[in-house]
């Protein structure tokens, strides 16, 4: 929403410049043709605006599913941790099980 804020803003400084460079800005000198380049400003606005809505918002999705896959492989990590542990825990019994047997 910041990039299609900062696009309108841009554009109507642009269309304000425009506009006083061409009638010495003076609202009766206003005609149609000032009409339709406000409204083809508005319409390229929305154009731009959308397409970099679109790409943050695609950008936005994608961080969010790598940091779910970030978290599930801390999960994974973590029970694996705990698995190697309970089977090094279990070897050291074996082995010293095995270092005195009970006769």
């Amino acid at each position: 929403m910041k990039g299609i804020s900062i696009t309108g803003l841009i554009l109507l400084a642009v269309s304000a410049l425009l506009f006083y460079l061409t009638t010495d800005f003076t609202v009766e000198r206003i005609t149609i043709s000032h009409v339709m380049g406000v409204m083809a400003g508005i319409g390229i606005g929305l154009i731009i605006g959308g397409m970099i809505g679109y790409v943050s918002k695609g950008s936005a999705i994608k961080a969010e599913q790598q940091r779910r896959e970030f978290k599930q492989l801390q999960k994974d990590k973590e029970e694996l941790e705990k698995k190697a542990a309970i089977v090094a825990q279990r070897e050291a019994e074996v082995e010293y099980q095995n270092k005195n047997p009970q006769i």
